[in-house]
């Protein structure tokens, strides 16, 4: 079942990669007098290339929930940091630009880091869904920091909005993430229970909430300052509701952590560096 749900992790990285790189670039060509709320979303209904990119990230999306349904957060949301290994080469394939030998370094870092990561930490699996109690303080803490990244964000132009933007963004798709194996699993119980259930309305809200703070991220700046906060922002978030929330946890003894929490130094900077490069090959956003 790992494996099948690690490759369903990785076809879903695919799919996120390429409506990533082409909604940016119909995002971008958004003035800026109609890149509020739901505005943003009507400019961009108008545009195909969003409409290509949005099948894709729905595309992405089912194959990630496929995946969530047959393996654990840990092991699915650090697979899906790869994006950045297809996006890299697409950005700068279409740019007609070459990768830099530091880009293959970095990429090559980070695919280590993760297949040694999946080796050594065994991601065991939790529960698919818990009660609304052990979810409350998570969502309270999330919810504070959404908030805060809002605040900022209204009150801020360019880049630092950009980043403010890419963070909640970042937190939203966390927590539907996490939500995901839930609601999956209720799919055994029928059309009625799935309906019924507040994980799956609170999944909707989190996605539906995320898809437009991540266009209006790529609208606020360039690539490079949202591309790095929602790629690492979201597994981080998920992998953290999935231990405190969902009782997964990683089967490592004395040694094994310190390799653990060095490789997961390595997988953020890798990741960092890595969007930061995607972004550095995509479309500038216009002034």
């Amino acid at each position: 079942m790992d494996g099948l749900a690690a490759a369903l992790a990785l076809l879903a990285a695919v799919l996120f990669a390429v409506a990533s790189a082409v909604q940016q670039e119909s995002a971008a060509d958004v003035p800026q007098a109609q890149a509020r709320g739901g505005r943003l979303l009507l400019a961009l209904a108008r545009s195909p290339r969003w409409w290509a990119g949005t099948l894709c990230d729905t595309a992405g999306f089912a194959a990630q929930a496929a995946a969530l349904g047959l393996g654990s957060l840990l092991l699915v949301q650090p697979l899906l940091v790869t994006t950045l290994l297809v996006a890299l080469p697409l950005g700068a394939r279409w740019g007609g630009r070459r990768l830099r030998r530091s880009d293959w370094v970095w990429a090559a870092l980070l695919v280590l880091a993760l297949a040694v990561f999946a080796v050594v930490g065994e991601p065991t699996a939790g529960v698919d869904r818990a009660g609304w109690r052990p979810w409350l303080p998570a969502l309270v803490l999330l919810g504070l920091l959404l908030g805060g990244c809002l605040a900022g964000a209204a009150v801020r132009r360019g880049a630092a909005r950009s980043v403010l933007l890419a963070v909640a963004a970042g937190v939203a798709y966390g927590i539907g993430a996490a939500l995901t194996k839930g609601v999956v699993s209720l799919l055994d119980d029928g059309l009625l229970a799935l309906l019924t259930s507040w994980e799956t309305w609170l999944l909707a809200v989190a996605m539906g909430g995320g898809t437009l703070l991540q266009q209006a991220a790529y609208q606020a700046g360039a690539l490079e300052a949202s591309l790095p906060a929602v790629t690492v922002g979201e597994p981080v978030v998920a992998v953290a509701l999935g231990i405190a929330v969902l009782g997964e946890r990683l089967r490592a003894d004395g040694v094994e952590w310190a390799l653990i929490g060095v490789l997961v130094v390595v997988m953020v900077a890798a990741t960092v560096a890595l969007a930061r490069a995607a972004a550095r090959d995509a479309a500038p956003v216009p002034a």
